[in-house]
């Protein structure tokens, strides 16, 4: 019981960790990589549908993405649905979309790093949350006297090293991406 209680935890918590490295790869370095374009919609005939499922990103240089719709008429469409993502990145089109990144300011890479720092935050606090229902799950089975006392304590050391170990995890991720953000 307690074994399961704590892989389903482990597991809520490596989901953290895959939602925390899916939004720092959309916090924008100089640096130009396909995840960026990640969260734009296009209007493909009359529905929302992801960039990726309508067209190939790829990285051209360090500094430039290359978006090639795989319908020559969805060009303007494409490019269209850049511009309006909110991203700061203003795409040149002719036959295939060239979208250049733009330089990063000192004020842009600290907004960047404070971006960083708020998801980080938001992942902790979501493995604390996963910590608190181990916890709780592990504390109504003492009380159902299906555990002993010792299984409870030790099933909550457990879980707290669990836990200390994730939040290491976050730590060193945001180190990672702030150096990142901060590299010229």
């Amino acid at each position: 019981m307690i074994n399961d209680i704590k892989k389903d935890g482990e597991a809520r918590m490596k989901k953290t960790i895959e939602a925390l490295e899916n939004a720092f790869s959309k916090v924008r370095t100089g640096r130009a990589h396909p995840g960026m374009l990640s969260s734009v919609m296009v209007n493909y005939y009359g529905a929302d549908t992801p960039l990726n499922q309508v067209a190939s990103v790829n990285v051209e240089d360090s500094r430039t993405l290359l978006v090639q719709p795989f319908d020559r008429s969805m060009v303007q469409t494409v490019d269209k649905a850049i511009r309006e993502a909110d991203l700061g990145l203003n795409p040149m089109t002719a036959d295939v979309i060239r979208v250049p990144m733009p330089a990063l300011t000192e004020e842009t890479r600290r907004d960047m790093q404070k971006l960083a720092r708020a998801e980080a935050e938001n992942s902790r606090v979501s493995i604390r949350n996963v910590r608190r229902d181990m916890l709780s799950d592990v504390k109504d089975l003492a009380k159902d006297k299906e555990i002993s006392e010792d299984e409870e304590r030790r099933a909550g050391d457990e879980i707290q090293k669990l836990t200390d170990k994730y939040i290491a995890t976050i730590d060193s991720k945001l180190e990672n991406k702030e150096a990142e953000l901060m590299e010229v």
